[in-house]
């Protein structure tokens, strides 16, 4: 790989939007709210600014004598990115985990995660070295 290529940001615009999104959603609610109050203020910012999404999207399963509906997908964007929303002390590498099995599971290039308990909210990309270009 050059050193062009290394920098080349996957989905400026996207990411930039849904960062947007996610600190007017840390301003107004704060460090102190469940996930699940996180993510219905992001669905409201999302619908306000247009930007299309897909809420709690199931996988399918992946392999035999898999439960159904064991994950969960918080949110897709405009069907590029995987946005996965936590509220917890700290983001461990489970959480890392999380987001690439996701992200090599739809066969998608970045997904970004966020913890909204940390007091300055620090969005992480996640990329999926192992995307594949449709052909």
């Amino acid at each position: 790989m050059n050193a062009n290529a290394a920098n080349i940001l996957i989905y400026p615009e996207l990411s930039y939007k849904i960062t947007g999104v996610l600190f007017a959603v840390h301003n107004e609610l704060g460090k102190y709210c469940s996930e699940l109050q996180c993510a219905d203020k992001i669905e409201f910012y999302l619908k306000k600014n247009q930007i299309r999404y897909e809420r709690e999207k199931f996988l399918d399963i992946s392999f035999d004598g898999e439960k159904t509906h064991r994950n969960k997908i918080d949110f897709i964007v405009e069907d590029k990115i995987i946005l996965e929303v936590k509220a917890k002390t700290i983001i461990t590498k489970e959480d890392y985990y999380q987001v690439r099995r996701y992200l090599k599971a739809l066969n998608m290039k970045l997904g970004i995660l966020v913890n909204f308990r940390d007091r300055y909210l620090r969005p992480k990309r996640v990329l999926n070295s192992e995307f594949k270009e449709k052909i």
